[in-house]
């Protein structure tokens, strides 16, 4: 099955230009790239922003990409988001099913006969390791939890020609947890300071109403639900095409993640989740397709953000 691939003829040309200067360094699969040091400073940048405006953590998580199978199972990943998912393979074989797999692989035909399920999967989203082990703990304490996720390592399988959409790339997430009001008005609360962290940074950044990439006819009916009780929140900044992007999202999970995992209030209800989440990458493309390719010809104001000087 080939990939359908997608991507404007602006957002291509920005590809190019990016892989001429280095900035971006190919793969050859659409969506998978390096970054040069140039590319890394200004991401590098962007995250201690994040940090600095994060003064409202109590503690920070830091995990690997992978996470067991079976949390994307409970948590219901495979049901809403199976066109994004990755699992991981690995060879079971005895000597000649390896010359085979290798036979195969040299000619670069089909090995996958010789590869099995194991027990891992690639991180969709940073913050799905956070709330087992909060639940773990027992009781939230009194005015819940903030906790930062990190800059972690995302998958997501959606190959495309636009340098903005990537199938792997670093999210910073971080994640409330606690009562309903408290969670809602963090997550809106948060979503006035992302916005006003990227108007800093002189980007043309506006918020709106969004909705996940639900798959399917169920899917549908998912999206409609989630933008009319209002659950998801984005900033979105001009990168490349006729239609903004979306940089950064605030979610607010109502109790799914506390009945899936257990999650309670010190008085035994239920507790509340949200989760903020900002595309380092794509904040980063959209500081050079607005300021330029050279970071050091960049409005002093934005310097001054993003690395004090």
């Amino acid at each position: 099955m080939t990939d359908v691939l997608t991507g404007t003829a602006v957002q291509v040309a920005f590809y190019e230009e990016l892989a001429e200067r280095g900035l971006l360094l190919p793969s050859g699969v659409p969506g998978l790239y390096g970054w040069n040091h140039t590319f890394e400073a200004v991401r590098v940048a962007v995250d201690g922003l994040i940090t600095r405006a994060g003064s409202d953590v109590s503690e920070s998580m830091h995990f690997p990409p992978l996470l067991p199978r079976r949390r994307i199972e409970e948590i219901g990943y495979l049901q809403s988001f199976p066109h994004l998912a990755g699992s991981v393979f690995s060879f079971e074989g005895d000597e000649d099913d390896a010359v085979a797999q290798a036979e195969h692989a040299a000619r670069h035909e089909d090995w996958s006969e010789h590869q099995h399920m194991t027990e891992l999967a690639l991180v969709p989203a940073a913050c799905y390791p956070v709330y087992p082990i909060v639940a773990s703990r027992g009781a939230l304490p009194e005015g819940g939890v903030v906790v930062d996720a990190g800059g972690g390592w995302v998958f997501r399988h959606e190959p495309s020609e636009d340098p903005a959409r990537l199938q792997m790339f670093r999210q910073r997430e971080i994640v409330r947890l606690g009562a309903p009001d408290e969670v809602l008005a963090w997550r809106d609360a948060w979503s006035e300071r992302g916005l006003g962290l990227l108007r800093s940074l002189e980007l043309e950044a506006e918020r709106d109403h969004a909705s996940d990439p639900f798959f399917g006819r169920a899917g549908r009916m998912l999206k409609a639900n989630q933008r009319q009780q209002e659950l998801k929140l984005e900033l979105l900044v001009p990168i490349a095409g006729e239609e903004p992007t979306a940089v950064a999202s605030f979610n607010y999970h109502r109790d799914h993640f506390a009945v899936k995992f257990g999650l309670q209030l010190r008085d035994g209800d239920t507790a509340h989740t949200a989760c903020l989440g900002f595309g380092q990458e794509r904040i980063t493309l959209a500081l050079l397709r607005r300021h330029g390719l050279e970071p050091s010809a960049w409005p002093q104001t934005v310097r001054r953000e993003l690395w004090g000087a």
